[in-house]
Parts: structure tokens; sequence; C-alpha cells
């Protein structure tokens, strides 16, 4: 069986949950298709939150990773395509850290790109009634952050796959932000599950491929 390694983080910005990690913790133990879950909380820090993150790949050599940010502000569950190498961040972390124009990796690509099959994972969840859409900024504080540094430590040949989806505030969230959007933790999970079972699938259809030819 292989191994998802799934991330949320904890709350910051002045949140008392964030709905990343309110939503994974309900997926760790669990089996989707032929994976076994595992959900590890990551710290909204940045350096640390990829400390934590490559100890956890190391240890658990997955087949697939999925990080998962809280999006405020978003409407739907968004796939992102890139990360780029930039920390600029619009207000502190946890850590009370507010870089500005740092690059992640020194010397590092502009940008790394998903290898998750980002648009067969937004198909599947909009097949399911969920709102979902492909977006092209993961932005500039800690979720671009972990989402480059996860593409940078996933393209030196490892085979694991890769990616980021920001999700959007839960209802008791949004009721502190009056006319912000929200979606049930419910939705949320049905929808990381899609993304999980599609993200397998092409795993596998890889490995038949790569099998084929030898």
């Amino acid at each position: 069986m292989q191994t998802v390694l799934v991330t949320g983080f904890e709350p910051f910005g002045g949140e008392t949950l964030n709905p990343s990690w309110e939503v994974v913790k309900q997926l760790d133990g669990s089996i989707i298709g032929s994976g076994l879950v595992v959900a590890r909380q990551l710290p909204c820090v940045f350096g640390e939150s990829l400390r934590v993150l490559d100890a956890a790949i190391d240890e658990l050599n997955p087949s697939l990773v999925l990080a998962i940010g809280q999006a405020g502000g978003r409407s739907d569950i968004t796939v992102e395509r890139v990360a780029i190498n930039v920390d600029d961040a619009r207000i502190p972390d946890n850590r009370k850290q507010q870089p500005v124009d740092r690059p992640i990796v020194a010397d590092g690509p502009a940008a790394w790109f998903s290898t998750l099959p980002i648009k067969a994972i937004v198909e599947g969840m909009r097949e399911a009634g969920i709102p979902a859409s492909v977006s092209q900024t993961a932005g500039t504080f800690v979720c671009n952050h972990v989402m480059y540094g996860l593409l940078h430590k996933l393209a030196h040949g490892s085979g694991m796959r890769g990616g980021f989806i920001h999700i959007p505030y839960l209802p008791e969230q949004a009721a502190a932000h009056p006319g912000a959007p929200s979606m049930a933790a419910s939705t949320v999970r049905e929808a990381l599950e899609i993304a999980i079972a599609v993200g397998l699938e092409m795993q596998t259809d890889l490995k038949l491929v790569g099998g084929a030819t030898h």
C-alpha cells in the first residue's frame, strides 16, 4: 500500500483555527484507493514549516504529498499550479518573521510547477458538485513557501508527486468576517479525498507505463 502525506497548518493571523488542519486531521489513518493517509500539522512559520515537512517526507517516504492551506476570501477549492521562489509576507508569521522579497532557495529556479494532475483533480471535484478551480498563484506567504520547498525537494529524482491546495474559511470562521465565503468541513474533506484518489490513480498509471518499458 502506498503512503499519502497530507499536511495542514496551525492557525495564524488571529484565527483560532485553521480549516486546513481541521479537515486534514480527519483524514489521518484513512484508506483511500491504494493509499494510507498520514496527516501532519505544519507550523505557520517560514523555514520551520519546511523543516517539519522535510522530516515527515524522509520518515514516511510517501508516494504522494498534498499540502493544504487556508485562503480566506476564496469561494472554492483552488488547486495551485505554481509556486514562486520568493517570501514576501503581508503579515508576520507565527514567529513574528516578516520577510520581504527574500528567495526561498538561494539560486533556486524562479518557480516550480505542481506535479499533481491539477485539471483532473478540479474536474473530479466539480463532477461531485464541489466548487473548484485551478489557481495561478499560491501567494507569497507560508503556503507558497511550503509549496515551493516541497516541489524543490521532490524535483531531485524521488519519484514522489506533490502539490498544494487552498481551501476557503469554514462557516464558523466566516461568521467573524461578514461577507466572506465559506465551505463546510465535510465538503472540503470530500474534495481532498477526490484529490488523493486522482493523484494515486496517476501514480499507478505512471508505474504501469514505466513497468511496460523495461
